[in-house]
């Protein structure tokens, strides 16, 4: 009933184009991510590029707020533009907080496991780029959106596992001979499967607007 009701009221239209901005961001900055976790001399340029997608992302977030207090009807439930927006914003800031230990630390050489894991970050940035825009249409969508967001969670899973291997190998490699070694490669992977853990929120609350909007 509530879904027939809202079909019918006037709707501020916006924040599905927001959404989709700051998906855009999510992309980029993962983008970012992978290539920088391939090393080299090019690093400092791509955490230089990831703050400025961290920092675009943050001026959208900030429009989606500013947009939720000013609008008389909105799309969805008002507390849900919101948690999806900050779960959203979440994601890519975790990734500038995986660039600056990377800065901190001077990194320039990157474990196979990590660029693994970059590539999952990529890969629910990706999903959740082509989940988002869906949520014009939540009702006829909704069987789509389900399947993108489970699919988000089984990244998240594969990233998870990508996580403990990639601690057990730095303990071999670096445990008793190289302890800061180890201490900052564990840091950097905590920060990457955090990355993934933020998607995971992403895709709860696009589940949660599916299932009060259907």
């Amino acid at each position: 009933m509530l879904g027939w009701f809202r079909a019918l009221m006037p709707r501020e239209d916006r924040f599905f184009d927001l959404f989709e901005r700051h998906a855009r961001t999510l992309v980029a900055g993962a983008e970012a991510l992978e290539a920088l976790l391939q090393g080299g001399d090019e690093v400092p340029r791509w955490c230089r590029l990831i703050a400025e997608r961290e920092q675009e992302a943050d001026d959208i977030a900030r429009e989606v707020l500013e947009a939720v207090r000013r609008s008389f009807i909105t799309p969805f439930d008002r507390g849900d533009i919101k948690d999806l927006i900050q779960s959203m914003d979440d994601a890519i800031d975790q990734m500038n907080r995986t660039a600056k230990t990377i800065t901190l630390f001077e990194v320039r050489t990157f474990d196979p496991v990590m660029r693994e894991m970059g590539g999952t970050v990529l890969e629910a940035a990706r999903l959740t780029a082509e989940a988002v825009p869906l949520l014009n249409a939540v009702g006829k969508q909704s069987g789509r959106l389900s399947e993108l967001t489970e699919r988000v969670i089984r990244v998240e899973g594969r990233s998870d596992a990508l996580h403990e291997q990639g601690l057990k190998a730095l303990y071999h490699a670096h445990g008793r001979s190289d302890p800061m070694a180890y201490i900052i490669g564990s840091e950097i992977l905590g920060h990457l499967e955090d990355v993934v853990d933020r998607f995971e929120d992403v895709a709860n609350e696009i589940s949660a607007i599916v299932i009060e909007n259907v």
